[in-house]
Order: C-alpha cells, then sequence, then structure tokens
C-alpha cells in the first residue's frame, strides 16, 4: 500500500467482541486499518454508534473504505445520513434485518425502536457500496437484503449459504473480504 491507498475502517456489529471473527483477522492482517471501537455504555443506542463511528473517522486522514458487518452495517446507513464525509467505498457483509423480528437473544423490535435503529435508512449511498448477502441467514432473508441494497444504490453479491457470515456459521477468514477491498479501491 502507499500513502495515497485507503484505510479501512472496521465498523462490528453490536454483539461483544469475537477474536476469531473474520473482521478482527482481516484488521490483522491489514496494514492501514482501524477498527471502530465497543461500546463500553449505551450498547444499543444507535446515535451513540454513529458518534462513535464518527469519531474513528474523524481521526483517520486520506480515503476511507468501510468494512462493516451485520448491525455495523446499520451504523454506516444511519451514518451516511448525518455526515457528508467523503468514502472510497464500502463492503457492507451480512447486514442484519433490523426491521424483522430477530432470534432470542437479539434485541427486540421495541428495543431497536427505542434505541434510534428504526426504521432502516433507506436513502441512496453518497458512496460506492457492495452488499455480501447470503442465502441462509438467520439474521436476514436474502430478498430483504437485495432490498436494502437497492435502496442504497449497492451491488448486491450472493455469497451463497454463508449463514450470518461469523465463527458460529463456520467464518474465521473470509478472503473474500480483501477481494471486494480491492474492488472498492480501483
Amino acid at each position: 500500500m502507499t500513502a495515497c491507498d485507503p484505510t479501512v475502517v472496521i465498523v462490528p456489529g453490536l454483539r461483544d467482541h469475537v477474536p476469531n471473527h473474520w473482521q478482527t483477522l482481516l484488521a490483522e492482517q491489514l496494514p492501514h486499518s482501524v477498527t471502530v471501537p465497543r461500546m463500553r455504555t449505551d450498547k444499543l443506542s444507535c446515535a451513540a454508534w454513529v458518534d462513535q463511528l464518527e469519531r474513528t473517522l474523524a481521526v483517520v486522514e486520506g480515503p476511507v473504505v468501510l468494512v462493516a458487518h451485520s448491525g455495523g452495517v446499520m451504523m454506516v446507513v444511519h451514518w451516511a445520513l448525518q455526515h457528508q464525509r467523503p468514502i472510497h467505498g464500502a463492503l457492507l457483509a451480512a447486514p442484519a434485518d433490523l426491521e424483522s423480528p430477530l432470534p432470542e437473544g437479539y434485541p427486540s423490535l421495541d428495543a431497536l425502536r427505542r434505541n434510534g435503529w428504526l426504521p432502516v435508512p433507506r436513502s441512496r449511498l453518497a458512496f460506492p457500496s457492495i452488499v455480501a448477502a447470503s442465502t441462509n441467514d438467520p439474521l436476514a432473508r436474502f430478498g430483504r437484503v437485495a432490498q436494502y441494497a437497492a435502496d442504497w444504490g449497492s451491488r448486491v453479491v450472493n455469497i451463497g449459504a454463508a449463514g450470518h457470515l461469523n465463527p458460529a456459521s463456520g467464518y474465521g477468514v473470509w478472503p473474500r473480504a480483501t477481494e471486494f477491498i480491492r474492488q472498492l479501491t480501483v
């Protein structure tokens, strides 16, 4: 990478840190990457997460590629409504469908609404983006994710039966992430 290459900003989901998650492994592999820190308080507050993303971006100079997963995708789309910083591109992997009931152990629709996540923004993003969607994600049906991608002006990529693209679905290293990042930096 050169000094002009984009910094990759990793935007994790709402769940606690998992050392063998593909985003964690990707951050360790990339020389120019920054991860949005996990929230210690207000863990379910959309506004707090958007502020956390903005604070992270404020210290990054030059071009940025966002790499978001699950609830992190929703952080990015909420952030994009409020901020104008130029973004080179975004990989939006396995977005959680926060407008549909989630499995047990995840926040309820009422909790998501109270914390500012709903409605999910449907505005066209001001930067190129790739939505990587699984056909068997327990947190979002493929058709719903494809509709989000269309609304955001994103290119949707069917990544097959990848579950939620996390360690529970058999994913540690995810080589396609670097492929998608490369496509966004061309």
